[in-house]
């Protein structure tokens, strides 16, 4: 049964796929999956902006322009209770993998109210650290592996991946938060 449900939702993806814009950028990436296949909780709904090809937004309504700082839209819905992660734009540089040295630019926001709480941005300058456990929130080193440089990608990290009931000074405890990562380099 379980598989039959899950088949005629991938059929309904391919009907909504097939009724998008036919235009050939990255608009038309899957919507954002669950870094496990098999979980069926519900993810978020992103406002998307009517048109694609006039703003440069994925249907995630995240920016395609990797020149310019992405806004991330208010999601809706119930939060995912695991990692989802979803490229806006395919890298064609090399692939990160655990233990790498990456720099990205980054925008991070709390999933209940929308808010960005930091941005490397903002001051201009990329940030550069390993990409290893105890280093980073286990929703970055479980997300990042296998992007490429050049790539956009957003990740909606539950709070067992983050900052978990204790929270950090400016996110407060059991939050889930979106990311927008830009891969600049891998070492």
């Amino acid at each position: 049964m379980r598989a039959r449900a899950i088949a005629l939702l991938a059929a309904a993806a391919l009907v909504v796929c097939a009724c998008a814009d036919d235009s050939n950028d990255a608009a038309d990436l899957p919507a954002a999956v669950p870094a496990n296949p098999a979980d069926t909780t519900p993810t978020a709904t992103m406002t998307a902006p009517s048109s694609t090809k006039a703003t440069g937004k994925t249907g995630s309504g995240i920016s395609t322009d990797l020149s310019s700082k992405p806004t991330i839209p208010k999601p809706s819905g119930q939060a995912p209770t695991k990692l989802v992660v979803k490229d806006i734009v395919k890298g064609n540089g090399r692939a990160a993998k655990l233990d790498d040295t990456v720099t990205v630019h980054y925008v991070g926001s709390v999933y209940s109210s929308g808010e960005e709480f930091e941005a490397s941005w903002d001051n201009g300058e990329t940030a550069e650290f390993p990409l290893s456990q105890g280093q980073l929130i286990d929703g970055w080193v479980q997300g990042i592996p296998g992007m490429k440089v050049g790539g956009r990608r957003m990740l909606i990290i539950p709070s067992e991946l983050a900052y978990g009931a204790s929270g950090n000074q400016s996110i407060g405890p059991n939050e889930t938060l979106i990311f927008v990562i830009d891969l600049k380099d891998v070492a």
